[in-house]
């Protein structure tokens, strides 16, 4: 992963934050809401149309999170030199034409064409860029504005699934995605047109480049400290010396690529998981229906108590939700199914939000972007293979699957064991 090689502009729009939090988080909900959502809803009435196997649809959309994968570094860049409006107001576009392509597709060819497409606009508009620009705009002091639009967005799920069942109901599959397509032109355009525009990027004139790992000073609201600042300030033998910048990235790229197969495998699976474990289909449903409160439940946690520690330890709180959730569920059967699905969806919740803020506290804001775009590149992929992989798994062992799940979360635990943070002025140490 390469290191830093620009410097963002000393200050951002001061326009209030909660402004910012709330136009991101509504556009957020729709990108979720009108890509990540749609297949739940489109997928078997697109696949009959079409003439394709309904997991043909998922193939598809599986290449469109490989394609996120793939632009989310050059996005990352794009918004620390030029701030996240632009980029954002392109995704608009890009899920807007996509979604059209997808209405007007006649077979196999337009639907993977399609898909691309709105790969494309996701790999510019979902949670990496959101995040990207909250911290472009206020550096160190962005974790609470990230928390705050995974708030809002966290009911992507509530808002899209009955709003894409009525549009196809009423419109038809292809409907939904010309009315989706015209929301991002009205709706989600004005949003993301409403971001506080960052100031201009500026090349370093510090003649040695800092470690990215090197935590950079809390700006003033607003402001977007110089990592050089952090470096002047701090007098040999202060601190212990910053961890090597590559082992911590590998590390946590591991633990979102353990994560992120997790959460997909459990939203792809999750009812027939429980079936294997002896629920009955109506429980499973009922329990499943559980997950996203527990993620919003997880998301306030996170805002209200553990804003108070350092990211780190709420994440290694948030990967042992999985593991423990399924201890309860093997230990207890159905009866523990209810707890699994509020400690699987807590952990989600406020992992989602330290993907966002455990970086920003290990390396700074410098060149964030970039390096969450390189860093989340494995966890894309692994979204993109887990509903057929854990398929396969749940085919093959049945109930045993959980126990594959666990085993992957306690792997992602001990890798964040083994990330030490370094104390400075923005982030607290933890041992």
């Amino acid at each position: 992963m390469p290191g830093p090689t620009t410097a963002p502009a000393a200050a951002a729009d001061p326009a209030p934050r909660w402004r910012a939090v709330a136009t991101l988080g509504s556009a957020q909900t729709l990108a979720w809401a009108s890509t990540y959502y749609l297949p739940a809803i489109l997928a078997e009435p697109m696949a009959r149309d079409l003439g394709v196997a309904t997991p043909t649809v998922f193939v598809a959309f599986s290449l469109a999170l490989v394609v996120l994968a793939l632009l989310g570094p050059a996005a990352g860049r794009a918004i620390d030199r030029h701030g996240g409006r632009p980029v954002l107001l392109a995704s608009n576009l890009l899920f807007a034409l996509g979604l059209a392509g997808l209405g007007l597709a006649q077979g196999p060819t337009g639907l993977f064409a399609a898909w691309l497409v709105l790969g494309l606009g996701m790999g510019c508009g979902l949670y990496e860029a959101a995040f990207a620009t909250l911290v472009r705009l206020y550096g160190s002091s962005a974790r609470n504005p990230i928390t705050g639009i995974t708030l809002i967005a966290g009911f992507a799920s509530t808002v899209g699934w009955p709003l894409s069942a009525w549009m196809v109901a009423e419109f038809g599959w292809r409907g939904a995605c010309f009315g989706w397509a015209a929301l991002h032109l009205l709706l989600g355009l004005p949003l993301n047109a409403m971001v506080p525009r960052a100031t201009p990027w500026a090349a370093p004139t510090h003649p040695a480049e800092p470690s990215p790992a090197s935590p950079d000073p809390a700006p003033a609201p607003g402001t977007l400290a110089a990592p050089a600042q952090a470096e002047a300030a701090a007098a040999p033998g202060d601190a212990p010396a910053a961890p090597a910048p590559m082992r911590t990235a590998v590390l946590l790229s591991i633990v979102f690529a353990l994560v992120w197969f997790i959460s997909t495998a459990m939203a792809t699976h999750l009812p027939a998981m429980l079936q294997a474990g002896g629920a009955s289909l109506g429980a499973a449903v009922a329990v499943g229906a559980l997950v996203g409160p527990a993620q919003v439940a997880g998301r306030l946690l996170e805002f209200g108590v553990l804003r108070h520690v350092h990211p780190l330890l709420s994440a290694r709180l948030a990967a042992l939700g999985h593991p423990l959730g399924v201890g309860v569920l093997l230990a207890l059967g159905p009866p523990g199914a209810a707890a699994f699905a509020l400690l699987h969806g807590g952990g989600n919740g406020i992992m989602t939000i330290a993907k966002g803020t455990l970086p920003l506290a290990l390396f700074g804001p410098h060149d964030y972007g970039l390096r969450q775009g390189w860093m989340m590149m494995p966890a894309r992929v692994a979204q993109a293979v887990a509903p057929v992989v854990f398929g396969v798994m749940l085919q093959a062992l049945g109930a045993g699957a959980m126990w594959v799940s666990a085993a992957l979360g306690l792997g992602a635990f001990l890798a964040l064991m083994m990330v030490r943070a370094t104390p400075g002025p923005a982030s607290r140490p933890v041992p």
